[in-house]
């Protein structure tokens, strides 16, 4: 079971997880993952801030960083912990080093190598309940670790992996995964199961129940996530039929063609005029945006009026704009482009699916869809299971509705 930083946003708020956690025990043994209180990471991530420069900006690892950060996982498992007791319950908070959860050195965005978990499986069988602090690990030096964005959902599966359990259930603030958000079309519907794949697509194109290094690990392991919301009390409807489960495609009986619809309007696209048209151009443009981890999306390439030249468009997240543009003007004279202009006023869309690898005309829904609304493609890309295009911002919300109703996701 793991619980985000909402779920245990105060005393209340744990105490409802105490009784969640609870009633899971009365049946089989349990192991929980916490994340610090929401809001707590952003606070003791300023305070490092505040405290003086980067560490790399010295040449120095993250590792005090990491100390700082780490710590309001850990008072998040402690008070649990201390809840639970005085329910009565067996219960002992775990830190990332006392399991241990073994990383590399990479301070800040960590990755797990191994978790021996003997201690930790010996003591939920002896009929503990553990309450593992999340997003922390340790190096085989002994030093502190965190995983980074979603690193308590990547703890929970990595443990869930290591123990062998059943199931792991990802308590959120939402009761699912939906078809998309339902902030944005109110008939969007609760899936009751996705496949690995798809939920990959949509956690890495803008849905945020999941995260894509979580989603991974548990395709990769064959954990089987369910989603669940952490705002009700037990036996309020948390059975079987309830929340989203994440799961092998084989298990899904009823393949849809499309599953859902995402939006980011986390997108900047930068496009590049009177490139050379030669071997060798997209290398020493993307070869410098690689180095500095830069991540670039979307990609099309069409010929310029000038012969021998060419355009180039590209998209990266709004917060890499700035660095992303420093970066390619700097090489201008060894890539050889004219002119060069960035937009942010836009939105990447997607309709994602694993109907789509034996259905045809999907493309041509989305298309028919969008131009009946008025909505103007700039760029496109696909995959075996997703389309994406790049529209003006201002069109996002009516492009996600008209895909909604397009694909008959709105339809029970």
């Amino acid at each position: 079971m793991k619980f985000g930083g909402t779920s245990v946003a105060d005393l209340e708020r744990i105490r409802r997880v105490a009784r969640l956690v609870a009633a899971e025990a009365a049946t089989r043994p349990v192991a929980v993952v916490v994340s610090a209180m929401a809001g707590k990471t952003n606070e003791l991530v300023a305070w490092t801030d505040a405290a003086g420069p980067a560490a790399e900006s010295l040449g120095l690892s993250d590792d005090e960083y990491d100390t700082v950060v780490a710590s309001g996982e850990q008072v998040t498992a402690g008070l649990l912990a201390m809840t639970l007791r005085n329910m009565g319950i067996p219960a002992r908070s775990w830190l990332g080093w006392q399991i241990p959860i073994l990383t590399d050195a990479a301070h800040g965005r960590a990755r797990i190598d191994e978790i021996p978990a003997e201690a930790l499986t010996a003591a939920i069988d002896g009929g503990e309940v553990a309450v593992i602090a999340g997003f922390q690990g340790v190096t085989r030096e002994g030093r502190l670790t965190t995983l980074g964005r979603g690193g308590s959902d990547t703890t929970a599966v990595a443990l869930a992996a290591a123990v062998k359990a059943a199931v792991c259930d990802i308590y959120t603030d939402v009761d699912g995964v939906y078809t998309t958000d339902p902030r944005i079309e109110s008939r969007a519907r609760r899936l009751k199961k996705i496949s690995y794949e798809e939920m990959l697509e949509m956690a890495s194109l803008g849905a945020k129940v999941l995260h894509t290094r979580s989603v991974e690990m548990a395709m990769a392991h064959g954990v089987p996530v369910r989603v669940l919301s952490s705002f009700v009390e037990p036996g309020e409807g948390q059975g079987p039929d309830v929340g989203t489960l994440v799961c092998e495609e084989e298990e899904i009986m009823e393949k849809r063609i499309v599953s859902g619809v995402t939006f980011s309007r986390d997108e900047a696209k930068i496009s590049l005029f009177g490139l050379p048209d030669h071997p060798g151009v997209s290398s020493r443009l993307f070869g410098p945006l690689a180095e500095a981890n830069v991540n670039v999306d979307m990609i099309v390439q069409s010929h310029a009026r000038a012969e021998g030249a060419a355009n180039m468009e590209f998209t990266v997240g709004k917060r890499d704009a700035a660095r992303a543009v420093e970066i390619v003007r700097a090489a201008q004279a060894e890539i050889g482009f004219a002119d060069l202009s960035v937009d942010e006023d836009v939105a990447k869309v997607s309709v994602i699916g694993v109907g789509m690898r034996s259905h045809a005309g999907v493309a041509k829904t989305m298309f028919g869809a969008l131009a009946e609304k008025g909505v103007n493609i700039q760029v496109i890309s696909t995959s075996e299971i997703k389309i994406s295009v790049l529209i003006d911002a201002a069109y996002t919300e009516l492009a996600v509705r008209a895909l909604h109703a397009a694909y008959g996701l709105d339809q029970v």
